[in-house]
């Protein structure tokens, strides 16, 4: 079995809708485990060693966050610079994280047709997650499409549910042991593997 690392970073969970939805529907697994930056560090002040450690002992990474401002939360990006460091993560001697899969499960308000060349975001969601692909590629990490709940702000309680489920059929799918990170590269969003 993969073990699965969920990195959630929501500063206002209280408040959300999906990633409530997302939460519950994690499956029951010693294989995954759920871990709440914005819980466990409320002052930023992040345990570099104790982040490390999980990311060794486990094969796959999932940041879990809203889509703030075209990026991650503030906290998200403070543990990618924190706990990322060179000589362990990147550079001489950094691969600790060789051959590890890790992508993004993530919320945002506009819809799909907003996140395009012609939209009024001009850019795909994948264009604005650059930066983090990039990053994952320095750490020679798999970094694989994002997992994307469009339209949070219009999506019904039986629409949440749904993206929900799905969330849930693709983290079961990935902790079997048969998941292959090379078979879903070429995908524009995990979604469409457990549809």
């Amino acid at each position: 079995m993969n073990r699965i690392l969920i990195l959630f970073a929501h500063p206002l969970f209280e408040k959300s809708r999906v990633h409530k939805a997302m939460v519950k529907a994690i499956p029951d697994s010693s294989s995954i485990l759920f871990h709440d930056l914005y819980e466990r560090y409320p002052d930023f002040n992040i345990d570099i060693k104790a982040e490390q450690e999980l990311l060794e002992s486990h094969d796959i990474i999932v940041w879990q966050h809203p889509f703030y401002w075209y990026s991650i939360p503030p906290l998200l990006k403070q543990w990618i610079d924190m706990v990322l460091l060179y000589g362990w993560a990147y550079g001489p001697g950094g691969d600790a994280l060789k051959g590890k899969v890790i992508f993004n499960a993530m919320s945002a308000g506009g819809r799909e047709s907003v996140y395009a060349a012609d939209g009024r975001n001009r850019f795909t969601i994948r264009e604005f997650l650059a930066p983090l692909d990039q990053t994952a590629r320095l750490c020679q990490l798999n970094y694989l499409p994002p997992f994307v709940i469009h339209g949070t702000h219009i999506l019904t309680p039986g629409e949440i549910k749904e993206y929900a489920e799905q969330y849930r059929r693709l983290l079961i799918l990935m902790e079997g042991e048969q998941f292959k990170a090379e078979h879903y590269t070429g995908v524009k969003y995990l979604n469409e593997i457990v549809q």
